[in-house]
């Protein structure tokens, strides 16, 4: 079984941290802690890894996953531009629990799965996560589970599921909050006709955190028209479902868990 290693104990951290990089490296995938749950993480820009990813869990190229990153100059790397209102909440939400769908830049290449032209970026507010990033680059990040079973909260719990599929696991006790992060779609604010932008599922950052930095940028509420009067709202999906590249954020819980 693929050992893991306490980041709690400083030894282990140096130990795990190093085995982790060199992990990377070779293609092969890490269980790691963020600020929300356990994720599993590939070289981003590896398609083999990337595909590795994506067969340790079970699912297809049609669920692509999301890209974790260092910090806000990655982010502008990775995509074809940052509308003014996504600076805005970013400087609010990063680092933390919203991951955003922008268009992806056109000159990378990179084979997440069926993307869409489209990229789905979070920077974590945890410090393993961070300082692995800053050493390996962005890593593409799914939660640490099987699909159709609850998202990992503990390596142990990754390790139960994944098993030696993942070369190395990083530890750091019990998630703190389980919460995954919030994914907004906000493409449209690139040439959309109608710019607008579109919760794909609520999280660690609420509709009305959002509505606060975006205003009318964001779209109604679920249950109201444009002037408030309650509605049937249509029944989105999970976001698992999308045609985005949010379809598998790293800290999502799968459709059946709790």
């Amino acid at each position: 079984m693929s050992p893991i290693f306490d980041c709690r104990d400083e030894a282990q951290l140096l130990t795990g941290m190093r085995q982790a990089r060199q992990a990377i490296a070779r293609g092969e995938l890490v269980v790691i802690p963020t600020d929300t749950v356990y994720g599993v993480a590939a070289d981003a820009f590896d398609h083999q890894a990337v595909a590795r990813l994506l067969a340790a869990k079970g699912r297809g190229r049609q669920s692509p996953p999301p890209v974790l990153v260092a910090g806000v100059t990655t982010l502008r790397a990775l995509v074809a531009e940052v509308p003014e209102p996504i600076e805005r909440l970013v400087e609010e939400f990063w680092p933390g629990g919203l991951t955003i769908v922008l268009p992806a830049q056109p000159s990378l290449s990179w084979d997440l799965g069926e993307t869409r032209g489209t990229v789905a970026v979070r920077m974590p507010a945890h410090r393993i996560a961070l300082e692995l990033l800053e050493e390996t680059g962005p890593l593409a990040v799914s939660s640490a589970n099987l699909t159709g079973m609850a998202a990992g909260i503990t390596a142990e719990d990754a390790q139960g599921m994944l098993q030696d599929s993942v070369a190395v696991y990083l530890g750091d006790g019990p998630s703190k909050t389980g919460i995954p992060s919030t994914i907004i779609d906000a493409t449209s604010l690139i040439g959309g006709p109608e710019p607008r932008v579109r919760v794909l599922r609520e999280g660690a950052v609420s509709r009305a955190q959002l509505r606060d930095v975006l205003g009318d940028l964001l779209e109604p509420d679920p249950g109201s028209d444009e002037e408030g009067i309650p509605v049937s709202a249509p029944d989105s999906g999970d976001a698992s479902g999308s045609d985005t590249a949010a379809a598998d954020a790293p800290e999502a819980s799968e459709p059946g868990s709790s």
